[in-house]
This record gives structure tokens, C-alpha cells and sequence, in this order.
């Protein structure tokens, strides 16, 4: 079981979605829920900081995908375009590569996560989540750096398909692991009772082969699952103990930070959040829960000892220390309000990352230059 989580103060809520926040409000909060500068007393000291350095880029459509190449350029994918870009590590500049086919953008589906292969420098593969017609799945392609632009980027190679898809609650993040096999996190697309289903992809953390197939070791045998009784996966990353984190959204009350165990359930349906006395019921608690308005979080980085966790409606990024730290964790919040929805973050080597901004993905307020990479310094 999982340290208690961590209760923040009540804010209003609506349906656990990532829907608008309060930007234009730039005061981060503490893990209290007080404003920095006003906390109590008997408060512990504030550690942390996160900075934003510069823009490395702006005008991105539905931006939700994000990773590095080994010579430090970064790709993006759009969600709504269904399209792949290159962007200039150092300047900024924006390369698009093009469609994926079979692409079916709506609601909360469309070209999601990205990851590229770790053995990239010799197969120059690129790992694309995303929904189709009919289901999600998992495609990788050849990225060949040699051809002419607008060429590069060969014919999707399905490695796994089925995972169920439906217009909220796709999941969509990807990444390798340290063991070098994929891990996905999926929705239950609104059909709750797929998340306690060994049986079904929806609501789970999967773990694969490059190829697709379960990876060995596996905790129910034959089958890709990694985790379950999740509600809706956003977010994936491991700290240098190589602990696998993950950030789901909650549903009325409580979004969460998951520290995953092979073979473990997460409650959902049954628990959201930490729950009451759920303690000898099987479910593995959250590290730390927050309330929706404060998160509905999507993707995470770890970095400096911390997991960072940037929030859609919360419009903020939340740093939770992890290393060192056994039972209660004390979170802390940055760059409340200043640019609006945060979909991704992307540890960038030592303190620091990139930020991806969502404001126009039908549920921000878009500004001039939106939406953004954003290089950040943390510690």
C-alpha cells in the first residue's frame, strides 16, 4: 500500500474533466492551498522553484504529444491535425513532418503520445498513440532524417491495436521504460467497469515489447496489462530508483499521483483517490490527491528529485518531491495562471524541462502565440 495521500483544500469541481481554469491568475499556491508568502506559521519551508527561461516555440494547434531526439530537437504531435512536427532544440524552429494516417480526431481522441525508440540511432523509430475509427491503438514509423522534407516520416506499422476508444477517457501517453519495453496508459472511456476488467485494455497501464507483444515478466501472464483499476492514465515517468510514476484524473473529487507496482489495483470505480478505509480492500492508495480544480493532470517529468505534474484546469505546474520521501508528501504549486493549460512536461537533463502549453484544444482561451514549448528551470 501506498503512503497516505495528501488532502488539499476543496475546490469547485466539475465532472473530473480538464476543462477551463482561472487563467490570468498568476499566483502559484502552496501545498496548503494558501497563497505563497501567506502561509501559516507552523508551515514548513517552500524548497522548491520552477522558472520559465524562455519560448522555444509558439503557434502549435492542439499540441499533446511531446519528445526528444538524441541530438536534442524535440516532436510534437496535434491531437485535432493528426500531424507530427520537428522542432529546433535551440531555435525554435518549427519542421511539420506530416500526417499520420488513420488518424480519427474527436473528443479527447486523436494523435496522442509519442516516444521514440531507445535504440533510435540504429532503427530511427518514432511510437505514436492514437485513435482510429474504431479503436486505439499503438503504430511506430521510420523517421529517415535523409530524405526530403515532407518525405521522412514512413507508413504507420500497427503494433498493437484494441484498446477501446469512445469521445472522453482515452489515456494516450507512452513511454519507455528503463527495462527498454513500452508502457501505455488507457482510458476506460467513460465505461467505468473496464477498469476492473483483467480482461479489457480500458482503465489500465500496459507494458510491451518494441514489438507489441506482452512484455515478459508480465504480471497476468500472457497479457500486456501492467496495472489496472485505473480511470483515465495521463501521465508516466520513473525516477533514477527506476519507480514508475503515473497522474490520472479523478472524476468529481480527487485527481491523483500513482506510484505504479506490477499487478497492483487502483481502485477505480470502487475508490477515487485515497477513499476511506480503503486500506484493506486491495487498492493501492495514491502518493497524493488534489482536488480537480486544482489539476486534472496530464503529463509528468521527473527531474531534481521531484515528479513535476502539469495541470490542465489547475493551469499550473506541481512539483512533488518523491526522492528521500516516505509517507506524506508535500506538493507544491508554480505558474498558477500564467499560461493557461498545461498538457505536457518533459524532463530535459539535469534541472531542466520542457512545458507544453494546451490552450487550443477547443477547451482554453487561446492567446497570440498559443500554444507554446516552454523551457523551464527547476529545483
Amino acid at each position: 500500500m501506498a503512503a497516505a495521500a495528501l488532502v488539499f483544500a476543496a475546490g469547485c469541481s466539475s465532472g473530473g474533466g480538464d476543462g477551463p481554469g482561472d487563467r490570468g491568475s498568476p499566483e502559484p499556491t502552496g501545498s496548503s492551498g494558501s497563497p505563497t508568502g501567506k502561509r501559516g506559521a507552523d508551515a514548513p519551508p517552500e524548497k522548491g522553484s520552477a522558472k520559465v527561461t524562455r519560448t522555444l516555440t509558439e503557434g502549435l494547434k492542439s499540441p499533446w504529444g511531446l519528445t526528444a531526439l538524441p541530438d536534442g530537437d524535440l516532436l510534437v504531435s496535434s491531437r485535432d491535425e493528426g500531424t507530427i512536427t520537428r522542432v529546433d532544440g535551440t531555435s525554435g524552429k518549427k519542421t511539420e513532418l506530416g500526417s499520420v494516417p488513420g488518424v480519427s480526431p474527436g473528443g479527447e481522441g486523436g494523435l496522442m503520445g509519442l516516444a521514440v525508440s531507445p535504440t533510435y540511432a540504429s532503427d530511427h523509430m518514432v511510437y505514436a498513440y492514437f485513435t482510429t475509427e474504431s479503436d486505439n491503438r499503438i503504430a511506430r514509423m521510420l523517421y529517415d532524417e535523409k530524405k526530403p522534407s515532407g518525405e521522412q516520416l514512413g507508413a504507420p506499422d500497427t503494433l498493437f491495436k484494441g484498446i477501446p476508444k469512445g469521445m472522453i477517457h482515452n489515456g494516450g501517453r507512452i513511454a519507455f521504460g528503463p527495462d527498454k519495453m513500452l508502457y501505455a496508459g488507457t482510458g476506460e472511456t467513460g465505461d467505468t467497469g473496464l477498469a476492473q476488467d483483467k480482461k479489457s485494455l480500458g482503465g489500465k497501464i500496459l507494458r510491451l515489447t518494441p514489438e507489441g507483444e506482452p512484455a515478459p515478466g508480465n504480471p497476468f501472464g500472457d497479457s500486456p496489462v501492467y496495472s489496472y483499476g485505473h480511470r483515465n492514465v495521463q501521465g508516466l515517468a520513473w525516477d533514477e530508483q527506476k519507480r514508475l510514476w503515473a497522474s490520472e484524473f479523478g472524476q468529481d473529487t480527487w485527481d491523483e499521483l500513482n506510484e505504479i507496482k506490477a499487478g497492483d489495483n487502483y481502485g477505480w470505480p470502487e475508490v477515487e483517490g485515497k477513499g476511506d478505509g480503503d486500506e484493506g480492500d486491495g487498492f493501492h492508495a495514491p502518493i497524493a490527491q488534489w482536488k480537480t480544480a486544482e489539476a486534472s493532470p496530464s503529463g509528468v517529468a521527473y527531474a531534481e528529485g521531484s515528479v513535476w505534474m502539469a495541470g490542465l484546469r489547475g493551469e499550473r505546474l506541481w512539483r512533488i518531491p518523491v526522492r528521500g520521501v516516505s509517507g506524506e508528501v508535500k506538493p507544491q504549486a508554480f505558474l498558477k495562471g500564467e499560461y493557461g493549460r498545461l498538457r505536457t512536461v518533459l524532463a530535459a537533463g539535469k534541472d531542466k524541462l520542457w512545458l507544453l502549453t494546451s490552450e487550443t484544444d477547443s477547451r482554453g482561451t487561446p492567446e497570440k502565440g498559443d500554444d507554446k514549448i516552454l523551457e523551464v528551470r527547476v529545483k
